[in-house]
């Protein structure tokens, strides 16, 4: 991999391979700059399990009371058990040490405001000039702040959100038998507490230890979960649950231990949704129009966003919606929680619906608007992109187009959609149509026609 791809110091905080690239020096750099920027007070931090996450959480620490700021550390924490916590206690913000679902080499610092969420366009812009112009607040040493811990405030607080969304006596009662990969990542033990004592469910679990080292790769697909659909299929579970290592994502097994496509993940959570709150729904360009009947439903409308989980949370806000997210990226996204990422409300939503309608998994997806999805990436050159756009474009006059974020192109019965990646020098592209024959052609023509150029 290219070197300038191994460490980004970007808009939305740092990431990188933890030695030569992410450093505790660069790591307690840019935490100083977060303390200035922020002002002091009391500043949230907590991590995944990544073998670098204490020696960096000590950097972060750092570089926090040299600002002048005063550490609350949570610890090993869930994402977005983190992001309510910081908000619910008033802190200035929050760093979560945690690159997702990167592999175990990558670490980063994922950066949130005093409301819990993901700084805004123009918050992310000023600490990052303020990061290079590096004129960091200096505490002197009656200003250095302190550091305490607070080990279960943020989880009972998160769990007490979830169940106030759903009919926890009603899924204890069906006593569901779940299956669960943590991937040893954050949710190894608040994910099983909250299965077994707060819904009830009897469990099967594999990869909880949150000393261990991640056994699969981090990000929760079908090719790597074939430990959970192995699991799923000799315990008898009536449902699978995967996580990424810091519990933002969710994927779902059936009760064959089919993986279930993401985007069928959260238009069930949507159908959960706008049964119980008001509002309209956000989703991202790419996720499926399963989303839009559904809500047609409801009568209900649907924004759609650049990708990004930022973008879909801007507009969500802007347009106070009901339930929000991004499909392909395993996402649900319910600000009566926090408007943030949350596999745990997923979870829930998806219980409380099998609780509720007697159905199967398999049953519940089966009754979803049916769609073909096909993706896959695209090599290209820099300096091209906008060229292939444009041979795209004029490739098919008759549909119609967005450009809010690459290209999408729309027909009644179907769409595609190209845009570059942030990270590598290729194009990502998605394809949906109501017919499987349809949705085939449509890829292939856009792949001959983008490879030929």
């Amino acid at each position: 991999m290219p070197r300038e791809h191994l460490l980004k110091i970007g808009v939305s905080g740092v990431r990188g391979v933890v030695g030569e690239f992410l450093t505790p020096s660069l790591t307690l750099s840019f935490a100083q700059a977060f303390g200035t920027y922020v002002g002091g007070g009391r500043v949230v931090v907590g991590r995944d399990t990544r073998t670098s996450g204490p020696m960096l959480q000590h950097a972060v620490h750092c570089g926090l009371l040299a600002a002048g700021c005063d550490v609350v550390d949570v610890g090993v924490l869930p994402t977005p058990t983190m992001q309510i916590y910081v908000e619910h206690i008033r802190a200035r913000g929050g760093i979560g040490l945690t690159a997702s679902h990167n592999p175990p080499e990558y670490n980063a610092l994922k950066l949130f405001n005093a409301e819990g969420q993901f700084f805004n366009h123009y918050e992310r812009n000023e600490l990052l000039d303020l990061y290079h112009q590096r004129d960091f607040a200096q505490a002197q040493n009656a200003a250095i702040g302190h550091v305490r811990r607070d080990d279960g405030t943020a989880k009972s607080i998160h769990i007490g959100r979830v169940l106030a969304k759903v009919d926890a006596d009603r899924i204890k009662r069906r006593k569901f038998k779940v299956a669960l990969d943590a991937v040893n990542g954050a949710g190894s033990v608040m994910t099983p507490e909250f299965l077994t004592d707060s819904l009830g469910c009897r469990l099967d679990a594999i990869s909880i230890d949150p000393t261990k080292v991640f056994p699969r790769i981090a990000e929760p697909r079908p090719d790597t979960l074939g430990d959970l659909t192995a699991l799923v299929q000799k315990s008898g579970a009536d449902v699978g649950f995967a996580q990424d290592p810091d519990a933002d994502r969710l994927a779902i097994a059936d009760e064959t231990g089919r993986v279930v496509d993401n985007d069928d993940v959260l238009a069930l959570a949507v159908l959960r949704a706008l049964a119980v709150v008001p509002g309209d729904v956000v989703v991202n360009l790419t996720t499926s129009s399963a989303i839009d009947d559904i809500a047609k439903t409801f009568h209900r409308r649907v924004y759609r966003t650049p990708v990004g989980e930022a973008n879909v949370v801007d507009t969500m806000r802007a347009v106070r919606a009901a339930i929000g997210g991004e499909g392909s990226a395993g996402g649900v996204i319910f600000p009566a929680v926090q408007l943030c990422r949350d596999s745990y409300i997923a979870m829930a939503f998806l219980l409380d619906l099998m609780a509720e309608t007697g159905q199967t998994v398999s049953q519940l997806v089966a009754s979803l608007p049916a769609y073909t999805r096909n993706s896959g990436k695209v090599p290209f050159t820099h300096g091209r992109l906008g060229g292939l756009m444009q041979a795209l474009e004029e490739g098919f006059p008759e549909a119609e187009a967005d450009r809010s974020d690459g290209l999408k192109l729309i027909w009644p019965d179907r769409w595609l959609h190209v845009r570059a990646s942030n990270t590598e020098p290729l194009l990502r592209l998605a394809v949906e149509a109501r017919d499987g024959e349809r949705a085939s052609a449509l890829y292939d023509t856009a792949w001959k026609l983008l490879t030929s150029l």
